[in-house]
């Protein structure tokens, strides 16, 4: 079998694969972000697992880019403030 037969298997490579719509709804980013800051604030020890806190230090700061400047860098803040809060001092050996 040549690599040329091979390669007919997989069509003659002009196929794409469907596309996403890109567009994404501010109010859906907006309402999901604050309901997770209502969660943070209203918890006093992490209300997260180690695999969800890891997840959302890397989801907010994307998902905050679908909305205006000023209100994406309040929400990034305001994360942060109740990551480190829930996080607790730092112990030192």
């Amino acid at each position: 079998m040549t690599i040329d037969a091979q390669a007919s298997l997989f069509g003659d490579g002009g196929m794409t694969p469907p596309q996403r719509a890109s567009k994404v709804d501010p109010e859906i980013v907006r309402g999901r972000l604050n309901r997770l800051l209502s969660t943070l604030r209203a918890a006093d020890t992490m209300p997260l697992s180690d695999h969800d806190a890891r997840m959302w230090r890397t989801v907010v700061p994307n998902m905050s880019q679908w909305l205006p400047d000023s209100e994406a860098q309040s929400i990034r803040a305001v994360f942060a403030s109740e990551m480190a809060r829930l996080a607790g001092p730092t112990r030192r050996p």
